[in-house]
């Protein structure tokens, strides 16, 4: 494929302004859309509405080189890229309507020769419906265009890095669809890519989070019997480690983000009866955070008892990760929440260092927020609460590890 194509990217999130910014400084044509108009107007000034180190630069020089533009609406293009959430709705059933919208948005522009790849996380069979859907409005287009899916599987924080060297798998609805988004990813990517059809390019992109979050759940899980055995779990772990085939994950406040703590239940969904492991996994890691939420509650309740006033207590971290913004399903704004309920927000102090307002938690500096706390409960492990000097006259409850 050559580069004298146009691309065009629907949804500017943590995912698709990355790979919008990334196409675009191959020298390839990029518009992209988003239905948030001050996302689009931030993009077209050369700037970014996320963190991700490194991105703000590659937008600057994409825009400033015309290569890079954004819009609300979807601009006709050679290759046609969607990047949008995939939620679940509140009976944990995949919601594809997000998807949905996008082809449509797309379907009126598409024309033969055209490459359609599906990139949001999806659950099995996602890319013939859009296939199917795309056809029953368009025959014309049958066997003329091409329609593939290729998850992403970065790392926040090191996303422009990774999206150029991890490998990537591939799954056409055909073998030439296939072969034509192969040729499109070669253009940006140097990780190895991986052949397959595109129900296994969904299923593989659902396992690699099911795996992670039944690991977590193991590790989260230990530090539950851990508490009640009166163990550190964090050097529990450390020893079992040393084993030459355990490789235990670090526990935590629970699983958030817009993958683990959703794709999970695109398999559980369609597959109850065959993923009690995985269906399993989640309870284990959705009960952590509340019981989290549960012991500070405690400890401000004895606080209480023993002081004769309100414990003044700082929620160390809202995101779902160390060191980033992003606090979709995070489990440490879940548990902010809770311990917020019925308490006098003036004696809670909210720290969330990559974020400057919230607007249901007033944001606090973290260094003032530690040193007038009575309780401290760190539920993230972020790199400046690394630099806090643990303090005899307050309570540390440290459910990341920031001191393990």
């Amino acid at each position: 494929m050559k580069k004298n194509i146009t691309v065009s990217t629907v949804g500017l999130g943590y995912i698709g302004l990355p790979t919008s910014a990334l196409v675009a400084s191959g020298g390839i044509k990029v518009n992209g859309m988003d239905i948030n108009a001050k996302v689009v107007e931030t993009i077209n000034q050369g700037k970014v509405h996320i963190v991700e180190p490194d991105l703000n630069k590659y937008v600057k020089e994409a825009v400033d080189k015309g290569l890079l533009s954004a819009s609300t609406e979807v601009k006709e293009a050679d290759v046609y890229l969607i990047v949008v959430p995939t939620p679940f709705k509140g009976n944990h059933e995949p919601d594809i309507s997000f998807v949905e919208a996008a082809t449509l948005n797309v379907l009126p522009l598409l024309k033969e020769g055209d490459l359609f790849i599906i990139e949001s996380t999806s659950p099995i069979g996602t890319t013939e419906k859009m296939r199917d859907l795309i056809y029953a409005s368009r025959p014309e287009l049958e066997g003329k265009i091409s329609l593939a899916y290729c998850p992403e599987r970065v790392l926040p924080g090191n996303v422009m890095y990774e999206l150029v060297q991890n490998d990537r798998v591939i799954g056409g609805v055909d073998e030439v669809s296939t072969r034509k988004a192969i040729e499109f990813y070669e253009l940006f990517v140097k990780g190895q890519l991986h052949e397959t059809n595109a129900r296994t390019a969904e299923m593989c992109k659902l396992t690699e989070n099911a795996s992670r979050d039944v690991q977590i759940a193991f590790a989260n899980e230990l530090s539950l019997i851990c508490d009640k055995a009166d163990i550190n779990v964090w050097k529990l772990i450390e020893l079992a480690n040393k084993h030459p085939r355990v490789n235990i994950l670090q526990p935590g406040c629970g699983v958030g983000g817009h993958c683990i703590a959703v794709d999970p239940y695109f398999i559980v969904s369609d597959y109850p009866r065959e993923s009690q492991m995985i269906g399993k996994a989640r309870e284990t890691n959705n009960y952590k955070a509340f019981w989290v939420a549960e012991k500070i509650q405690n400890a401000m309740l004895n606080f209480q008892l023993k002081n004769g006033r309100t414990a003044s207590v700082a929620i160390m971290g809202l995101a779902f990760k160390p060191n980033i913004d992003d606090l979709r399903e995070s489990p440490a704004k879940y548990i902010a929440q809770k311990v917020l309920q019925g308490t006098n927000d003036e004696q809670i102090f909210f720290v969330e260092p990559n974020i400057e307002d919230h607007q249901i938690f007033k944001i606090s500096d973290y260094k003032d927020a530690y040193v007038k706390a009575d309780i401290v409960a760190f539920l993230v492990a972020h790199d400046e609460f690394k630099d806090l000097k643990p303090s005899d006259d307050k309570e540390v409850l440290d459910f990341c590890g920031v001191y393990k």
